[in-house]
């Protein structure tokens, strides 16, 4: 066995996650600052990482602005907070005057507070769409016309009853504007039921297959399961189009790519309580760096992309209802509007170690599954 050399589009890794990760990192925490701004709360620091300061400055508004050493992350630390994780200073709140007390965030009512944390992810998810938004518009999509050609003898779709000719409409209730947009639909659904509307003979029907299970290499030697139909499609010089849909479609088609993504994504994370997960499909920060260099190298337009993809994700799940992130903060909030007083410090302490727990436990894992894999392909 002999190690290989690493790729040389891995030079690009680091620089790119970097980039891509502070931009998304800025844009999370830019929506809890400028919604906190905007109900009145006095803000502390907003830092794009952790740890030592690197650089920075004080804005007319007091708040710190900050760059530091461990470029993982950011936070908004709000006044009369003890850390970056928005844990109160109960002595500090209690000595504050009745100026800086009105600004504190743990003074604010309820639904402020929710709003400040909602922002957070609500700005990545924003993010998202204008991004995929104007790509759509800026650079239309080339595609194909979603007609199957071939059915394979003996195949998932021959035994379903597919045929050759047969137009597809819509896969699992996304609507099929091409090609393309079938094969995606079906290799992201490995062994779960899919159901198919196809046009025959001028009618619509109903068609429901279970995608095999199949193994497909990337071009940089990644290794994804995916779902196989045996379903094709020659492709004639002529047969892909540049469709170009206009500002009140491209918004339709930019929302049904975003319920595509977090559809697929639930449903790969569902996996892994039936039985059917692939640990090495997870990836954490070392997964997602080696993705990030490689996508460099393909251009500015798919590492935008690709940047967009891993908003909303991040955006998504910030919203889980775990302590320590913002979904988090958010179910303490809610139980307090519908009982009408906050949960008890101590309930609150329990589930910030509970969550604290989680998230680390998650952390370590994908990166230590993240290390391990890659040292296994080195040895391949």
């Amino acid at each position: 066995m002999q190690l290989s050399v690493l790729p040389w589009q891995m030079v690009f890794a680091l620089p790119a996650f970097l980039i891509v990760l502070t931009i998304i990192v800025f844009v999370h925490e830019i929506g809890h600052y400028l919604v906190a701004r905007w109900n009145g709360v006095a803000i502390q620091t907003f830092s794009i990482g952790f740890g030592r300061e690197v650089w920075g400055f004080d804005d007319k508004h007091g708040t710190r602005w900050r760059l530091s050493a461990i470029p993982l992350g950011g936070y908004v630390r709000f006044v009369g907070d003890m850390n970056a994780a928005s844990v109160p200073d109960e002595e500090f709140i209690a000595n504050a005057g009745p100026e800086l007390s009105s600004q504190l965030f743990i003074n604010k009512n309820v639904w402020r507070r929710i709003a400040v944390v909602v922002a957070g992810p609500v700005a990545n998810i924003l993010f998202t769409f204008l991004i995929l938004y104007a790509l759509l518009l800026g650079y239309g999509r080339y595609t194909i016309s979603p007609v199957i050609g071939e059915v394979l003898p003996e195949s998932v779709a021959a035994a379903a009853g597919l045929r050759s000719g047969d137009t597809v409409l819509s896969v699992d209730g996304f609507e099929v504007r091409g090609f393309e947009d079938f094969q995606r639909l079906v290799a992201t659904s490995p062994q779960r039921p899919v159901s198919i509307v196809i046009e025959r003979n001028n009618s619509a029907q109903t068609i429901v297959v279970v995608p095999e299970l199949a193994t497909t290499a990337d071009r940089f030697g990644n290794t994804h399961r995916v779902g196989r139909i045996g379903v094709a499609r020659d492709v004639a010089e002529g047969d892909v189009t540049l469709y170009r849909p206009g500002p009140t479609e491209a918004v339709g088609m930019t929302f049904e790519e975003m319920r595509f993504i977090i559809d697929r994504t639930a449903a790969f994370l569902g996996d892994f309580f039936v039985g059917r997960g692939d640990v090495e499909q997870l990836g954490g920060p070392v997964r997602v760096a080696k993705v990030s260099g490689e996508v460099a190298t393909l251009g500015i337009i798919p590492l935008i992309n690709f940047m967009a993809l891993l908003s909303l994700n991040i955006g998504i799940f910030n919203l889980l209802p775990i302590p320590m992130l913002d979904g988090g903060h958010l179910a303490y909030y809610l139980a307090e509007a519908i009982r009408g007083r906050p949960l008890s410090q101590r309930v609150q302490e329990i589930g910030f170690r509970f969550g604290l727990a989680v998230v680390l436990t998650l952390m370590v894992f994908t990166l230590v599954n993240d290390t391990v894999l890659e040292v296994l392909r080195s040895f391949s």
